[in-house]
């Protein structure tokens, strides 16, 4: 065995005594990344970044702008209240989908008229409130002058099956270039009462005395108000440039083509109810609009009447439903005309008074109305 498999004498080939001398050696130096002298290379600036400057420029050294003043801020209680619950329907009557969409297409088609100067004639008919309620197109029943009463005042008696119609004043209550605040500098208030004498047709007159009130009856009436042009197919309040007080749900609408706003309780036959706007210029410190808008340079309030009192109101610039609200107030903040409206559907009989002389509401003695 020992002559076979002997191993080879000296070293492996692989390795070498003195390797280190004869191959390889380090490179002399540091490695590239440190180096003792930094300034051959990447050497930071010499000055600051350049986003500071110790010589600013007069534009960049001035402050930076203080925070809100929050001392400036109203009073929320100032602010315009906050809206009340909305309805998505009306719980006793509706109109179409179809009938709604022809009517915001109508308001596309016939904007708003711009306020228009009036005669002298027709001046004092508006001073004298002797104002004609004019019916819409397709309107089945009568519109008639009390020739017996004072001027102004109209009986309005609908048949059964009156679709929603839109009665009107032919001259307007309030005229933007006479009785705007802004021109005045006094208030201005209009208003007027209608009164319910029947709810259903000459069959059902007994039957309609039981129910007495509208709600329980097919039928409906709103008192309102409404910047022309106003399409003669819709209650007042369902489309832009309108409000009114709906009898049949005791709601309030303002351009809401939805369920309108709590607000009421239904008319009742033997009422007397009444709708009235007011404009006021606004206090120079006057808080602004909810959602930061601009603020309408008048205040507008609405009150409701019953019976010659008091029964609710509200402000016009409260916040509103975006979605729900045909153009916010667009048409009511005192610079267009603004004339009354009678909503009728159904069989309903009323008596619609503009006269001061034949209201049950007793106004104050001031020089607004």
């Amino acid at each position: 065995m020992s002559d076979k498999y002997q191993p080879p004498a000296g070293p492996p080939p692989s390795w070498r005594h003195g390797r280190k001398e004869e191959e390889y050696p380090p490179p002399p130096g540091p490695p590239p990344s440190n180096r003792s002298h930094q300034s051959e290379g990447y050497a930071p600036p010499s000055e600051p970044p350049p986003s500071w400057h110790g010589n600013q420029s007069s534009e960049e050294s001035q402050p930076p702008p203080a925070y809100h003043d929050w001392t400036v801020i109203p009073d929320t209680a100032l602010l315009p209240p906050p809206p009340q619950l909305t309805n998505e329907l009306s719980p006793t009557a509706n109109a179409s989908e179809a009938e709604g969409e022809a009517a915001y297409k109508w308001g596309l088609q016939n904007p708003l008229w711009k306020a228009r100067p009036l005669p002298q004639a027709q001046l004092r008919a508006i001073h004298d409130h002797a104002h004609t309620l004019v019916k819409p197109q397709g309107f089945t029943g009568d519109v008639l002058p009390q020739s017996n009463r004072n001027p102004g005042t109209w009986h309005a008696k609908s048949r059964s099956g009156t679709r929603d119609s839109c009665l009107q004043t032919s001259l307007p209550l309030y005229s933007a270039l006479n009785d705007s605040p802004l021109e005045t500098e006094r208030p201005k208030t209009i208003y007027f009462e209608l009164h319910v004498l029947g709810v259903g047709d000459s069959h059902n007159f007994m039957r309609a005395r039981r129910q007495q009130t509208l709600e329980e009856a097919d039928a409906g009436i709103a008192i309102g108000f409404f910047a022309p042009p106003y399409p003669g197919w819709r209650l007042p309040g369902w489309q832009r440039g309108s409000l009114a007080v709906h009898g049949d749900d005791g709601r309030r609408y303002v351009n809401d083509t939805f369920g309108g706003v709590d607000f009421t309780n239904a008319f009742k036959v033997g009422e007397t109810v009444g709708i009235g706007m007011t404009w006021k210029a606004q206090m120079s410190d006057a808080p602004p609009t909810y959602g930061g808008g601009q603020r309408s340079p008048l205040a507008v309030d609405i009150f409701f009447t019953r019976n010659g009192h008091r029964d609710g109101g509200w402000n016009l610039h409260e916040e509103m439903d975006a979605e729900r609200s045909e153009g916010g107030t667009m048409g009511l903040d005192g610079d267009y005309d603004i004339f009354g409206a009678v909503g009728i559907f159904g069989a309903v009989e009323v008596e619609v008074r503009f006269n001061p002389a034949d209201w049950m509401f007793k106004v104050p003695p001031d020089k607004s109305w």
